[in-house]
């Protein structure tokens, strides 16, 4: 909601619903948060059941300045708006003035990649990097923000801007790697294009803990580049497309160059989930689904035996569909 609530003040004040307690379920989890500005709205916190009740105490919110606190579900005083899901949600609204200051240092740790941590009770907020040990109080609700998820694709072939594409739909910040390809930007909306060396992109981007890296090229030294550079990096997942047959001799080539153990371990080869399938689009939701799942603290998932080969990066089904 960080970019909804930076545009919204550029226009004036602004209404911030925060789901600050949740009963027997629920489609979104606590913390999930909408913006209302002057021209529009933007997320939501229920899938349809309550937002535009939401939206109308938000309008009213701005006007007079006055916080609510919303209950939908058991204990609702509007009992006509029912959640399908049959949950509790309890929302906080809260007016946000264009110079609001917790507002302006939430947004200026975002752009600074820096985490924050949120409090507010609707009448007082305060807001700091997450590091710092904020004093909260009774009746306020706290939340902690990550900087942006952000996705690095080396590469310039159909998958690897497959990979690109489905990333910057599925809200990181996605920036495609091809050094010394083409002048034109691939027309990929929302991702950004660097045609610069390995060392010269990686120095720009920068590669955090809230960055993936996807190396998805076919040029052997620029994916050992890359290898090199994200490995001992802080970004929690870097994935290879390639054969698995030549994965030992990558290996060998990166422990040469210095690489240790433990940095080797974090490598994903062959590169996503394994599901079979090998067509650009087939092999981007595999990355992304493992990339999402890596951000979640899921394990890696065992790959099928394969019996193929030399190609793309996902694993051949075995006959029969069996598990390794």
């Amino acid at each position: 909601m960080r970019p909804a609530l930076a545009d919204a003040l550029a226009r004036g004040p602004a209404a911030l619903a925060t789901i600050v307690s949740l009963g027997d379920g629920g489609p979104r989890p606590v913390g999930t948060q909408m913006v209302f500005g002057a021209d529009g709205r933007a997320g939501f916190l229920s899938g349809g059941c309550i937002e535009a009740d939401v939206e109308d105490h938000g309008r009213a919110c701005v006007t007079d300045g006055r916080p609510r606190r919303l209950v939908y579900g058991e204990g609702s005083p509007w009992p006509d708006i029912r959640l399908l899901c049959g949950a509790r949600i309890e929302i906080l609204v809260e007016r946000i003035a264009v110079d609001d200051p917790a507002a302006r240092e939430l947004l200026a740790l975002a752009g600074a990649r820096i985490p924050a941590t949120w409090i507010s009770d609707g009448d007082r907020r305060l807001c700091a990097p997450a590091s710092e040990d904020l004093p909260a109080w009774p009746g306020a609700f706290s939340r902690r923000f990550d900087p942006p998820p952000r996705l690095v694709v080396f590469g310039g072939d159909p998958t690897a801007l497959a990979v690109a594409s489905l990333g910057a739909q599925s809200g990181f910040h996605t920036t495609l790697v091809r050094p010394k390809g083409p002048t034109s930007t691939p027309p990929l909306p929302s991702v950004a294009y660097r045609r610069d060396d390995v060392a010269a992109a990686v120095a720009a981007i920068g590669l955090d803990a809230w960055t993936a890296v996807a190396i998805c090229g076919h040029d052997e030294d620029v994916d050992h580049q890359a290898l090199l550079a994200a490995l001992p990096s802080a970004a929690p997942y870097v994935g290879l497309l390639g054969a698995r047959r030549r994965l030992g001799e990558r290996l060998a080539r990166l422990r040469a160059a210095g690489v240790g153990e433990r940095d080797l371990q974090k490598l994903r080869a062959p590169i996503g989930l394994d599901l079979g399938g090998k067509a650009p689009f087939e092999v981007a939701v595999a990355v992304i689904g493992e990339i999402m799942a890596a951000r979640h603290g899921q394990p890696p998932l065992s790959r099928r035996a394969s019996s193929a080969p030399d190609g793309g990066g996902q694993a051949a089904k075995p006959p029969g569909g069996g598990k390794s």
